[in-house]
């Protein structure tokens, strides 16, 4: 857990007292996105064991997203909010840092095996949400209009997503040789440090105080009701140990910082969505943990 909360601190002091070369935050996202990304799943996915219970992580994911949007409907409808805010709360808190965080934070809890399942909350359920149903909501609550056509290219060239693919065949035909599976979990182990410090260079908390009902009711949703749900249906299907601990936790990430930037994009209260995205770190690096310790792995 140490390289999570050093890499962290490292991108948040760099970004106050460092003299930073423009571009570096999206060219270290460029590279985790592209190239770590890519080869540790390449890496990970043919040495997934095949689980009857392997649907539950994907499934919380979607539970997590879609139970999001059911909520903030609602209150917004209660609560009089505009349609940016929905739009916001449904995206940050509908989706989790499930790479950036939920990868390193896994391994560091339950080793390779934790990691492989979180690859498949990740790949399965939050990034086709995050490229289908993100961009749905982004452009319903900001008046934009969004084509299947779009949605169906933004995940079929998404070079992880094409990855899990030709890892699943990898991983049927018998696995990669013992000098290529080396190599691509090298270059994959290059995410962890790179992906906390991109996260601390983008770390922003901005406190207003109209923000402050919604800003609990998002993170009370995606850091513990979200997760609550996850486990008593988990629990209800008869999945166990460490597919069950994982399916939750992922669910209960921090949110997602692509779902922060999509919100910016598409004017759907870019501070709050900032708000909730700084807090909700914080906040899950202590949640997370403590709920590891409650659950049956």
């Amino acid at each position: 857990m140490l390289i999570l909360f050093v890499c962290l601190a490292l991108g948040i002091l760099c970004r106050r007292y460092a003299n930073l070369p423009d571009g570096i935050v999206p060219g270290i996202n460029w590279w985790v996105l592209n190239i770590a990304l890519p080869a540790l799943v390449l890496g990970l996915v043919p040495h997934v064991t095949v689980d009857p219970h392997l649907w539950f992580p994907v499934a919380a994911m979607w539970i997590t997203f879609f139970g999001s949007w059911a909520l903030f409907a609602t209150l917004g409808r209660l609560f009089h909010w505009s349609a940016q805010r929905i739009g916001c709360l449904t995206l940050v808190c509908g989706l989790g840092n499930t790479s950036f965080m939920g990868y390193p934070m896994m391994e560091a809890l339950h080793g390779k095996a934790g990691l492989s399942v979180a690859v498949i909350a990740d790949q399965l359920g939050c990034f086709p949400l995050l490229a289908a149903g993100g961009i749905i909501v982004a452009s319903m609550y900001s008046g934009k209009g969004a084509s299947g056509a779009m949605i169906a290219k933004r995940v079929l060239t998404f070079p992880p997503f094409l990855c899990l693919v030709v890892g699943v065949i990898v991983g049927v035909l018998g696995g990669w040789p013992a000098a290529v599976d080396k190599l691509l979990m090298q270059i994959g182990q290059t995410l962890t440090p790179l992906a906390l410090f991109s996260v601390g260079l983008q770390f922003k908390l901005h406190l207003q105080k109209d923000q402050i009902g919604a800003l609990v009711a998002g993170l009370g949703w995606k850091l513990v009701l979200a997760p609550l749900i996850a486990l008593g249906l988990g629990l209800a299907a008869g999945v166990g140990g460490v597919i069950l601990t994982v399916g939750v936790l992922q669910a209960a990430m921090a949110p997602m910082i692509s779902a922060a930037i999509l919100a910016d994009q598409h004017g759907l209260e870019p501070r709050l969505a900032n708000t909730v995205l700084g807090a909700g770190i914080l906040l899950s690096l202590v949640t997370i943990p403590l709920g590891n310790l409650l659950l049956p792995a």
